[in-house]
């Protein structure tokens, strides 16, 4: 968790402990997912909030982990590159861009139901039959950060158009960019194609629209960074600079581990010369009992040259 960044790494702890909470609250009849999913605009349960906070609610185990594995994998690499207020921002407005797609879209869905059934009804009629059914349409509710990360996703595959990646259970590895392009196609043929798979396809194209609008914007008008002006379109310059920098932490780290041994070394001698210093003054101070102990016995004159001195120079 240490090498995840700021943003990301908040993100991934916000999700897991909403969806244990949910978890818990659901043993005592508490549901947070219609709290906080987000309900059809025309639903009697609707709520601005849940613009934002659809977010961070997932239905299953299933749900939160492929969202959250993916989250780590692509954000970390864009947030390194972007920053922290940027990539915050573009997340939460492409999770919320996410949801009012999705809302359009399950719009015309009732409307065209109600079409069927009615071929003369009006819009502003279907606006009103469906504050008349509010109750029964608190059933679309959408929840999960799929539209915010298809948007990260999508940031990837712009940022990075050339890197290859993974991508279970294909055998080889793809370009970002077409891996972005099979992904939208795939969403847009089981949006405009499935029907009941509780699957918001149109709220990951959603994600990804807003991304891109974004995204668009930043290279025109802000001069976002080099990896947007078509200098670095490869994009293995990025990987290079990680390289790099982890090249320079483990020569920091090696500097330091050395610095360490150096200063373990410089105790060392210390060491050394202080138990040295101390032996030779017990030596002296033994050596000046002897001097005086023989004076004792035998006077001062018995005294040597050399012991006169040494007795001299003890007493200075």
């Amino acid at each position: 968790m240490r090498t995840i960044p700021t943003i990301t790494k908040n993100l991934l702890i916000i999700n897991v402990l909403v969806f244990v909470l949910t978890n818990v609250l659901e043993l005592r009849d508490i549901h947070l997912m219609d709290i906080f999913g987000l309900h059809f605009f025309l639903a009697s349960d609707f709520h601005l909030y849940q613009l934002f906070t659809y977010m961070f609610v997932h239905a299953d185990l299933q749900h939160i982990f492929f969202n959250m594995f993916a989250l780590w994998m692509f954000s970390s690499v864009i947030e390194n590159v972007w920053g922290q207020k940027r990539f915050l921002f573009y997340y939460l407005t492409c999770g919320i861009g996410a949801g009012l797609i999705q809302m359009v879209a399950q719009f015309f869905s009732f409307y065209l139901t109600v079409k069927g059934q009615s071929p003369g009804i009006s819009m502003l009629e279907t606006f009103q039959l469906g504050h008349m059914y509010g109750d029964a349409l608190n059933s679309w509710t959408t929840v999960g950060a799929s539209g915010a990360v298809y948007a990260v996703l999508l940031a990837f595959g712009m940022t990075f158009p050339e890197e290859r990646i993974f991508i279970f259970p294909l055998p080889i590895p793809i370009k970002a960019k077409w891996f972005v392009v099979g992904y939208v196609a795939i969403e847009l043929f089981s949006g405009l194609s499935s029907r009941g798979d509780n699957v918001a396809h149109f709220a990951h194209l959603g994600g990804m629209l807003f991304g891109y609008l974004m995204i668009r914007y930043w290279q025109n008008h802000n001069n976002m960074n080099e990896y947007f002006t078509g200098n670095v379109g490869d994009g293995f310059h990025f990987f290079d600079n990680v390289k790099s920098n982890w090249e320079q932490r483990q020569r920091r780290h090696q500097a330091e581990r050395e610095k360490m041994r150096e200063k373990k070394e410089e105790e060392h001698v210390r060491h050394q010369t202080d138990w040295e210093y101390n032996a030779q003054k017990k030596a002296n101070q033994e050596e000046i009992d002897r001097i005086l102990d023989k004076i004792r016995k035998s006077g001062y004159d018995s005294l040597s040259k050399e012991e006169k001195r040494k007795l001299f120079e003890n007493k200075g």
